[in-house]
């Protein structure tokens, strides 16, 4: 990809490339500043993007998906999609990839997987998974939404915000507190579907970034969840989270390098053709030595990467390792785009060129996922810990 090398992809992985290529270019890119506009993607590209089989690829075949657990396939769909500044339909088309299909298939009884996820992955229907509270952010403990039994239902009550897909969203995995005296071993996921009664949803979030992707509030309001949508064990909500966030944070990590490789090419070209004091703007020193700076940490970061979705791949990825990767290439991501957008002077301000737009967008990826500073005290607490015993 442009300047940045990689020896992580094999002719397979190329030749679907190719037809993921052509659906961006043709389905996504044309739409992209109408849906920015608009606040929302057309509900059709879910189907079109099912019928390429962008949905689900590591869903078994036998309940509709690709049946591949190889993840190099869903980096070349974030690469594609980076490729045109794409963040926003990059978040909701991965959410089901990264996000819930993990915990379905994982999880899920067999009634549960053939009732949902052939549906989810011919994207006939949507789903989001809700963890975050307006007071409880990065740190899950503080979750407060209750469900509690009551014979042949779960009574949930409580809210949530930030929400990806979460106006559109057929179906929510919801984390709530079963258990108010067992701490961590007090969380269930609850499948909340739409149309059950008392289930609520706000206004779309105004976001600076990824504008046309809903995040948005949900409320619940003595939801009578059936016990027969209860995802995993009871009480081991907290656990099925920690055991699938490392995916989620590769996939962050994996798109923030993509974006800013992506960065780089356009910034090539841009001070390629521009030119200041009679000359390409591009033969000044100090834009040889921004670029060569740039280019040589995003090879770095390259390598690094490339080995975590191996790891991946192999089943080696651990929460430590995957937070690592997360805060550095998403950190990495936030000061590529700043020179980036530097170097192309006005012109990166307007939004008619994409490294305005990737520059927005890319505000979140620290934030999101669990922040930087959450991810440094992961991996910290990991490092003393020996000590201790």
């Amino acid at each position: 990809m442009g300047p940045v090398r990689t020896e992580l992809f094999t002719e397979e992985h190329e030749l679907f490339r190719g037809s993921v290529r052509t659906f961006v270019e043709q389905r996504i890119a044309p739409h992209l500043e109408e849906w920015e506009w608009a606040g929302r993607i057309d509900p059709d590209l879910w189907r079109s993007a099912g019928e390429l089989g962008l949905l689900g690829p590591a869903v078994p075949e036998s309940y509709g998906g690709g049946g591949s657990t190889d993840y190099r396939f869903r980096c070349v769909l974030m690469e594609e999609l980076a490729r045109v500044g794409a963040a926003a339909v990059n978040v909701a088309l991965g959410g089901f990839d990264d996000l819930v299909g993990p915990y379905l298939v994982d999880l899920g009884t067999e009634e549960q997987k053939l009732r949902w996820l052939p549906d989810l992955c011919a994207g006939r229907k949507r789903a989001a998974i809700a963890m975050t509270e307006p007071g409880a952010g990065s740190d899950l403990r503080g979750i407060r939404t209750t469900a509690t039994r009551d014979g042949e239902h779960w009574v949930l009550n409580g809210s949530k915000t930030f929400i990806t897909s979460g106006a559109g969203a057929d179906l929510v995995i919801v984390v709530a507190r079963t258990d108010p005296q067992a701490g961590a071993r007090g969380f269930s996921l609850l499948v909340v579907e739409a149309g059950m009664p008392g289930f609520t949803r706000g206004k779309a979030l105004d976001k600076l970034g990824q504008r046309a992707e809903d995040v948005s509030e949900l409320f619940f309001d003595d939801v009578r969840v059936p016990a027969t949508n209860l995802l995993g064990t009871e009480g081991g909500g907290f656990g099925h989270l920690m055991e699938r966030l490392p995916k989620e944070r590769l996939s962050i990590a994996y798109y923030g390098l993509a974006a800013a490789e992506s960065a780089l090419e356009w910034t090539l070209r841009h001070v390629g053709q521009r030119t200041a004091f009679g000359q390409p703007v591009a033969q000044f020193q100090a834009t040889k030595f921004s670029l060569a700076e740039i280019a040589t940490e995003l090879e770095v970061t390259r390598a690094y990467v490339d080995r975590a979705v191996l790891a991946l791949n192999a089943g080696t990825l651990s929460a430590v390792d995957a937070a690592k990767v997360k805060w550095w290439a998403t950190e990495l991501q936030q000061r590529v785009l700043t020179r980036c957008l530097q170097l192309h002077g006005g012109y990166g301000y307007m939004r008619e060129y994409p490294i305005a737009r990737a520059f927005v967008d890319a505000r979140v990826q620290t934030i999101y996922g669990g922040t930087t500073e959450i991810m440094k005290e992961i991996i910290g607490r990991d490092l003393i810990r020996p000590a201790r015993s």
